[in-house]
C-alpha cells in the first residue's frame, strides 16, 4: 500500500451545512462521536471547519450575553425577564437559533489524494490541528485524523 492520503483517509465525512443550527451540530458529534466537522456548501466545496472547541465557545459567549445586569426594573423582578441560564429549555432554544457559520472557523487546511503521508503529518503538526481534510478538485474527498496516522506509527514501529 501506497502511503498517500486517499489511502489513509476516512470516506464518507459527516459534515454539516453553513445553516445548521449549533444544537444540531452538538447533537450530530455526540452521535458520530466526532469533534469536528467540515462545513459545506451546496456546491461541495469547504466554506470552513466547525469544531467542539466552537461549540463551546459559542455556549460561553450566550452565557455572557445573558449576565449581564439590568438597567430596568423589569430586569432585576423575578420572572419579568429572560433568563437564558435559568431555563435549560431557553437556553437550548437560544442554540437552536444560532448556526455553524456563525462559530465555523473559515476555510480549512487541506490535502491533496496523492500527498505523501509524511506531507500530511507535517501539515498537521505544522498548523497544530488534529484533522486535515482531503480535497481534489474544490471537493471534500475524506478526511484524515491523528488516530488515522497510529496504526501507520505502530507498524513502523514494529
Amino acid at each position: 500500500m501506497d502511503l498517500v492520503a486517499k489511502n489513509v483517509m476516512t470516506n464518507p465525512v459527516v459534515a454539516v451545512s453553513p445553516e445548521t443550527s449549533l444544537a444540531d451540530a452538538h447533537r450530530l458529534f455526540v452521535e458520530e462521536g466526532i469533534h469536528g466537522a467540515p462545513v459545506l456548501e451546496d456546491d461541495g466545496s469547504i466554506a470552513g471547519v466547525v469544531s467542539s472547541s466552537d461549540l463551546l465557545r459559542a455556549v460561553h459567549d450566550e452565557r455572557d450575553t445573558v449576565s449581564t445586569e439590568g438597567d430596568y426594573l423589569r430586569d432585576l423582578l423575578e420572572f419579568s425577564a429572560p433568563d437564558w441560564a435559568g431555563d435549560p429549555n431557553d437556553f437550548q432554544d437560544r442554540l437552536g437559533q444560532r448556526t455553524v457559520a456563525e462559530v465555523m472557523t473559515p476555510g480549512a487546511v487541506t490535502v491533496a489524494p496523492e500527498a505523501p503521508i509524511s506531507e500530511v503529518a507535517r501539515t498537521l503538526r505544522e498548523y497544530k490541528i488534529h484533522r486535515v481534510w482531503v480535497e481534489e478538485e474544490g471537493k471534500l474527498r475524506g478526511v484524515i485524523s491523528t488516530f488515522d496516522l497510529m496504526p501507520i506509527l505502530e507498524e513502523l514501529s514494529e
